[in-house]
């Protein structure tokens, strides 16, 4: 995820780049480890390798990666629809309309997510997707906390 940038290890040069101050990102790979990078999927080798990116892209590391397949609850649909606007911003309209429902539909079955909803929604509308993708983490675990409190009736 691009906000990794502000996690990792800088390499203490930073690139002006118009309004906005942009730190290199260092990435350290295991071996084997995958990462995608501008829609790029990229496999370390046998060693540990560092990367630099000195400018912005859209990275995700394996473990951010969620498949259709494992967007099994509402909250990780919000998940999957982010990360696919986030990867493929060429298809932003059809993921858009997605996350649009998957969002309603959401507050409409949990009110109480709603500040979420909106931290989210918020950093989709500023394009800071790789936040909203994290903003998402927090609503998949605000979804698991309501489903600790659902009885089902007999």
């Amino acid at each position: 995820m691009t906000e990794i940038a502000v996690k990792c290890a800088a390499t203490g040069n930073e690139l002006e780049t118009g309004e906005t101050t942009i730190m290199p990102l260092k990435l350290a790979l295991r071996p084997g480890e995958k990462i995608v990078i501008n829609q790029a999927v990229i496999v370390n080798g046998g060693q540990k390798t560092e990367l630099v990116l000195e400018n912005k892209a859209s990275v995700l590391r394996e473990r951010d990666i969620m498949t259709e397949e494992q967007a099994d609850s509402p909250a990780k649909r919000v998940y999957f629809a982010v990360q696919m606007i986030y990867m493929f911003p060429s298809n932003t309209s059809l993921y858009q309309e997605k996350f649009n429902n998957f969002t309603r539909d959401f507050v409409e079955a949990v009110p109480s997510a709603t500040p979420i909803i909106l931290e989210i929604g918020e950093g989709v509308i500023r394009g800071d997707l790789y936040g909203a993708l994290k903003k998402c983490r927090k609503l998949m675990k605000y979804e698991g906390e309501v489903l600790k409190n659902v009885t089902v009736a007999e």
